[in-house]
């Protein structure tokens, strides 16, 4: 009776290409920042400074009401 699966391992060949590390001396350097990536960072602190505020209130609120 033949086999479902073969016994024996059939070659794969490598998903990703082999990329070379690159050093500082070929010029991978820093990427500049971006204006936008700025403003949405800020926009981030912003925002969960905001929430903990709010959690904050809620909590002293809560606490001085019981």
């Amino acid at each position: 009776m033949p086999r479902a699966i073969p016994s024996r391992r059939l070659p794969r060949h490598h998903l990703l290409p082999h990329r070379t590390a690159r050093h500082r001396a070929h010029g991978s350097g820093i990427k500049p920042l971006r204006t936008s990536d700025l403003v949405l960072a800020l926009l981030g602190v912003v925002l969960l400074g905001g929430l903990a505020l709010l959690a904050a209130l809620a909590l002293t609120a809560g606490a001085s009401a019981a």
